[in-house]
């Protein structure tokens, strides 16, 4: 099933990001493959990274193809370096550039604190921290050699990092996972900050509660489901096209005044519901 299937396609403007080069890491499941079938519908070119299920990330370069677009599904693993610098090298020479990162690649290792192990705490932070950085600046790299282009964009180019709730919500048992987007915050602040005057626009989005294979025990039965609701004031748990479309509409120009902020796209979970009736 298209994770896009029985949205309208007027939700996504046709031609929104016409002639722009995407980059979505860890795009062949959850949030990246909605977001990179976004990103096409839009009008964009777009390639779709993965670590692992090559056939998924293929499944996913067949949708937005079908858009009139161009894809390619590029193997890469975001924590290490020569990986990271090959893929984008590719991409430059393969698709002319980049005009649009969305730095999504994240897993977890869920351990009680004091029986998490280093590898477990490590592996996540290379992943979920140090693969952002590492795609950033890479991306980075080539905004800033090709400049703005104003028929494009008017931005030389868009970071979207990826975060969380857990950003700000503390998360027990999952110290690594927290951390790491914590870290992920301040990385995109202080890239938004450095490289404004650049022209580069960064910004994050914050997913609460999304349907993913990643965080399936906590939506799939009706009990677990209940208890996830208690947490979203709007009472429901997010489609990973509510994270789509926000990605896509930050990458816009219609968004071009937007630099440094973090988008919650949480149903209200960042409210703080236990304080709803007191404290």
């Amino acid at each position: 099933m298209s994770s896009t299937e029985g949205v309208p396609r007027g939700v996504i403007p046709a031609h929104l990001l016409k002639g722009q080069k995407a980059l979505v890491t860890g795009a062949n499941s959850g949030i990246g493959k909605a977001t990179a079938i976004g990103l096409g519908r839009a009008g964009a070119d777009v390639v779709v990274n993965y670590v692992a299920g090559a056939d998924e990330a293929q499944k996913v370069v067949e949708e937005i193809t079908s858009f009139g677009v161009r894809a390619a599904a590029y193997e890469a693993d975001v924590s290490r370096e020569d990986q990271v610098v090959a893929m984008m090298d590719r991409m430059v020479q393969e698709f002319g550039t980049i005009d649009i990162l969305v730095a999504n690649a994240g897993l977890q290792r869920d351990a009680a604190f004091e029986e998490m192990t280093l590898a477990q705490w490590q592996k996540v932070l290379d992943v979920n921290l140090t693969g952002q950085f590492l795609c950033a600046r890479e991306a980075t790299k080539e905004f800033l050699r090709r400049g703005v282009v104003p028929e494009v964009s008017r931005a030389a180019g868009k970071i979207i990092c990826m975060s969380s709730v857990h950003q700000l919500i503390p998360w027990a048992g999952h110290a690594n996972y927290a951390s790491s987007k914590g870290g992920v915050q301040m990385l995109m602040a202080t890239l938004a900050q450095e490289l404004a005057p650049k022209k580069i626009r960064v910004n994050a989005i914050a997913p609460g509660a999304v349907k993913t294979p990643i965080n399936r025990s906590a939506w799939e039965t009706p009990e677990a489901r209940e208890d996830l609701l208690r947490l979203i004031p709007y009472k429901r748990i997010g489609d990973p096209d509510d994270i789509a479309h926000a990605a896509v509409a930050l990458a816009s120009d219609l968004m071009d005044y937007m630099v440094g902020t973090t988008l919650y796209v949480d149903g209200g979970m960042t409210l703080f519901p236990g304080f709803a009736t007191g404290g």
